[in-house]
């Protein structure tokens, strides 16, 4: 009796789709220079007589991947009443950031002729990027 092979046979095929994708992202950066090498960790107004107005200038980067729109706010007064006798502008509130772009701000800081009693004042500052939409 002969025996009866059978031989089962099974196709595969398959096919590698690459993928790609961009991951949004924003970032800001704020630098002493355009080449932005040197971080702002604190800025020292140093001494400033009351209505007396100064500036600084900085450099702000887009460190993400979407155009961003520039604010700045502030807050953490010491003493709290300080924030009555100071103003801190700047010339990018609602500026448009390219990704990657590097843009030169001017922080101008004024303290009002009317402050009276207080030697010292810190507080922060918080440059905010937000997406374009």
């Amino acid at each position: 009796m002969a025996a009866a092979a059978s031989v089962l046979a099974v196709f595969v095929a398959s096919q590698t789709i690459p993928n790609t994708m961009y991951v949004k992202t924003v970032g800001v950066g704020v630098y002493w220079d355009s080449g932005s090498t040197n971080e702002v960790s604190s800025i020292n107004w140093g001494n400033v007589e009351p209505g007396e107005t100064t500036s600084k200038t900085i450099y702000v980067k887009n460190e993400g991947t979407v155009p961003m729109i520039l604010t700045m706010t502030t807050g953490g007064w010491n003493p709290p009443s300080a924030s009555s006798y100071v103003t801190l502008s700047w010339n990018r509130d609602g500026y448009v950031l390219d990704s990657g772009a590097v843009v030169q701000a001017v922080l101008t800081l004024s303290l009002s002729s009317s402050v009276s009693g207080i030697t010292s004042i810190s507080f922060d500052t918080t440059i905010t990027g937000t997406e374009q939409t």
